[in-house]
């Protein structure tokens, strides 16, 4: 059974602890971006790559773009003919 996982081709993991705890603590527009997300981002993952672009001093817009690229960049390495699609 998927889920909520679509068709990706994504390995699944299995990550200790309460996964909607934690995509309640994200940040507002972190979580207005994962629910608008092409893939099924742990609230994890996206955390650290948000934590990461912050501690370089982006702004909250340029680290939802820095997120964006980031999904691009694995949907593009899931199909490598896809075009990318701007948000």
């Amino acid at each position: 059974m998927s889920g909520n996982l679509g068709t990706t081709g994504l390995r699944r993991r299995h990550r200790p602890g309460d996964a909607m705890r934690s995509f309640d603590a994200l940040p507002p527009p972190l979580r207005r971006w994962l629910s608008e997300a092409a893939l099924p981002w742990s609230p994890a993952s996206a955390r650290k790559l948000w934590h990461r672009a912050t501690a370089r001093g982006l702004t909250t817009e340029d680290a939802l773009a820095a997120l964006t690229r980031a999904e691009l960049r694995t949907l593009q390495r899931q199909d490598p003919e896809r075009r990318p699609i701007p948000r």
